[in-house]
């Protein structure tokens, strides 16, 4: 369910009396918060007013019942326990509440060229597919492409704001944001004072995961270390789906002494998880609520939390634009303020530092605290 329905930023008074009361309690691992005269001393959650932090109102549903909708995943599709999933979990949503009827859905495969990228958008084109979703910025030049040559089709693409053409909605992300809040809950349990970050491509996208987580766990922890590397460089998008190198990696970073890794490395995410599982540590997923995958049962002890990115709400919210035939209605970035991004609790793990995050996202919103995009 979507945050922003009925549910009230944590006040700020809640806050402060958790932090007092937590300087004298374990959040996780044996590490007291508050630091006292240990190496690595937590600072106070901000205050802020809760009127000034309050999230944007959902929009009222429309009827899809006559669109005919296409979908384009990334790599791994549905199933990803990922990036793609929560797309999918946007237009399940659709189906369930604006009546739209089952969309047609197509994959791309690992490695292949941009005629054959631009060849699965024009095959959903010409089965009279209107709108259609690109998931994933690798789609960019060939839905560009595609949609030049198909001005009456609709469009969007999800994490690429580069097509300006009047027939493409651009589905982008704060992804900072939703990271700063993880890489805080990171600064809270570490016992280490040293935590991870595993990015699938070394690209401007996934450095935003890393900026942002970077900038929480110094927010909390200001001598926190932050180990980050890259399965694959730029250019090279095999790092989304390498759960081997996933592994690698992460257990590289435990053994360094990091006892907290942040995968946002798609599909090789499961190696991530697999590393933390042999190694008695902890991990964050990311995009979807990783402990909820079904194929992640056997790993989703290790899953502290997840950086939530709602692609569900942006595939949602467009598909419930186009419904309306208005577009403009759509935010410019889905952020915290719009439930865009957020931080998820399932099994619990992140129960005792909840009011602490809340109060970060709270300062966020509220603008208070400004979360930068790059290193």
């Amino acid at each position: 369910m979507r945050t922003r329905r009925g549910v009230a930023v944590v006040a700020v008074a809640m806050a402060t009396a958790m932090v007092l009361a937590g300087c004298a309690r374990d959040t996780g691992g044996g590490q007291a918060q508050g630091g006292g005269g240990d190496n690595c001393p937590r600072n106070p959650p901000p205050s802020v007013d809760a009127a000034q932090a309050q999230p944007a109102p959902s929009p009222t549903p429309g009827d899809a019942s006559k669109l005919k909708v296409g979908m384009a995943y990334d790599i791994g599709g549905r199933g990803d326990a990922s990036f793609n999933d929560a797309a999918a979990a946007g237009i399940d949503r659709a189906s369930a509440q604006l009546k739209m009827p089952k969309a047609t859905e197509a994959t791309a495969q690992p490695g292949e060229s941009e005629d054959a990228s631009a060849n699965r958008l024009r095959q959903l084109v010409a089965t009279g597919h209107n709108p259609i979703i690109a998931v994933g910025f690798n789609y960019a030049s060939a839905l560009k492409t595609v949609a030049t040559e198909n001005p009456q089709v609709r469009f969007a693409i999800v994490d690429d704001d580069t097509v300006t053409l009047p027939n493409v909605t651009p589905l982008v992300f704060a992804e900072e944001q939703g990271s700063f809040l993880v890489g805080a809950a990171a600064a809270l349990k570490t016992t280490t004072c040293k935590v991870g970050f595993v990015g699938g491509v070394d690209n401007p996208l996934i450095q935003k995961f890393e900026a942002g987580y970077t900038q929480g766990v110094k927010a909390v922890a200001p001598n926190a270390q932050v180990d980050a590397k890259y399965i694959s460089p730029a250019g090279d998008t095999t790092g989304f789906n390498d759960a081997t190198k996933g592994t690698e990696i992460a257990g590289g970073e435990y053994d360094g002494g990091a006892d907290i890794a942040f995968a946002a490395a798609g599909k090789s995410n499961q190696g991530v998880f697999s590393a933390a599982q042999t190694g008695n540590k902890k991990a964050i997923g990311v995009d979807s609520d990783q402990y909820n995958s079904p194929q992640l049962a056997q790993v989703k002890q290790v899953i502290m939390t997840s950086m939530i990115k709602r692609v569900d709400v942006a595939v949602y919210d467009y598909i419930n634009a186009i419904a309306k035939n208005d577009t403009s209605s759509l935010p410019k970035r889905f952020d915290l303020k719009v439930d865009g991004v957020g931080y998820s609790t399932s099994g619990g793990q992140v129960d005792d530092i909840k009011a602490q995050l809340d109060a970060y996202k709270a300062a966020i919103i509220s603008g208070q605290i400004q979360v930068k995009s790059t290193k």
